[in-house]
């Protein structure tokens, strides 16, 4: 029969990186395409002890339905963590534990914006909240992202150009997929025009623990006095994507109709992963934890941005990072970047293309993503030097 699909999924197209990692799935390919966490980066011998602990003195507690706003003592520490470290969420606002970070931009689309409305993103930006926007007909208005974040003139035209935008989504720290960190003063103006429009902020920061130069810089949340700021965090940079918990951080009148949309989605979100989280971030050393993912992560793209250096140049360029897990490389204007991708998978080496990161796909773009965090140095090195072979020759 002819199957007749809704508005919101007709035009929808599967993830350029889900598909780049069916080549990725190739042994012999090196991948510089996902953006996985470190395999040295799971603390799976404390995760094995929790759960044993946990299903050995009380299984009910995590094989048992739970509350759709999450584990309670979870939230709980979560609150006094983020206030304590981050100064971010007050007396107005509540956290609601998500089934990742991905469930927040859709519960968001989902609570606050209507079909056609607009959605303002960096340009450019994460693929999987781009997608979830355009799954609900959202009007993408992209800004351009310069080395020290968004570009606040353009934003402030879009916005006058826009009176019917409801959010601007930002990632601020090590920005996926361009690994810029937003200034202060940025933070600071996005948070002004916010408020002058009277439109809300997404902010996305699944990587700010993940800083290993420079200056910390606080939350654009920290700054948030008029309830205009959804806070998403999420533990699978920190300790295993696989678990799938997430939190946000929301004033108290979004925060009780994301429960109910999320109550409409999946019910809650896995409890057992819930208490292996809370457990983690109270009974063991966390901040110990995050200090060696740091220096994991601090070797590895120090000897990422080397290889570069020694490999790449002239041809292709990258902005230095202070963090995160992704390098955003640039192709000469001449360079045809998705023939130059391509020729590189049948290099045996996935990078992913520049353009699946836009608002407008079909933009003319010239940079790729590169993820340093998987890779083994040695597969590090030789993708590398065979990117730089392709595009020096």
């Amino acid at each position: 029969m002819e199957y007749k699909f809704s508005d919101r999924v007709s035009n929808l197209k599967p993830s350029a990186i889900r598909e780049i990692f069916k080549y990725a799935a190739d042994p012999a390919v090196i991948s510089l395409s996902a953006g996985n966490p470190s395999p040295d980066a799971f603390p799976a011998k404390e995760i094995a002890e929790i759960s044993a602990r946990v299903l050995a003195e009380n299984p009910i507690s995590v094989l048992q339905y739970s509350v759709t706003e999450g584990y309670t003592p979870l939230r709980n520490h979560l609150k006094e963590y983020m206030k304590k470290n981050h100064d971010t969420g007050n007396e107005n606002d509540d956290i609601l534990i998500t089934t990742g970070a991905q469930q927040i931009m859709d519960l968001c689309t989902k609570a606050l914006v209507n079909e056609g409305e607009v959605v303002i993103c960096e340009a450019p930006s994460f693929i999987g909240s781009l997608n979830t926007f355009r799954s609900y007909n959202a009007k993408l208005v992209g800004v351009t992202v310069e080395s020290d974040g968004m570009n606040m003139d353009e934003l402030e035209e879009k916005l006058k150009q826009n009176p019917n935008a409801k959010l601007i989504y930002t990632i601020p720290n090590f920005q996926n997929p361009s690994g810029v960190t937003m200034s202060l003063a940025k933070r600071k103006k996005l948070y002004t025009l916010a408020k002058q429009y009277g439109v809300l902020i997404l902010e996305d920061n699944p990587y700010g623990d993940l800083r290993y130069s420079g200056e910390y810089l606080p939350t654009i949340k920290s700054m948030d006095t008029d309830g205009i700021v959804i806070y998403a965090g999420s533990f699978s940079k920190v300790i295993s994507p696989g678990m799938r918990v997430a939190y946000t951080i929301a004033p108290k009148p979004i925060f009780q109709k994301l429960v109910v949309c999320k109550q409409g989605n999946d019910v809650h979100t896995n409890i057992w992963s819930q208490v292996v989280c809370d457990e983690f971030i109270t009974k063991y050393d966390f901040n110990a934890h995050l200090d060696k993912l740091r220096a994991i992560y601090t070797k590895k793209a120090s000897f990422c941005m080397e290889l570069l250096d020694r490999y790449c140049a002239p041809a292709i360029t990258y902005n230095r990072i202070d963090g995160g897990l992704f390098i955003w490389c640039d192709l000469p204007q001449d360079v045809d970047m998705p023939a130059f991708c391509k020729e590189a998978v049948l290099n045996k080496v996935c990078v992913v293309p520049g353009n699946a990161f836009l608002t407008d796909e079909t933009e003319e773009c010239h940079s790729f993503r590169i993820n340093f965090s998987t890779p083994t140095d040695e597969q590090l090195e030789k993708g590398i030097k065979i990117l730089g072979d392709l595009a020096n020759k």
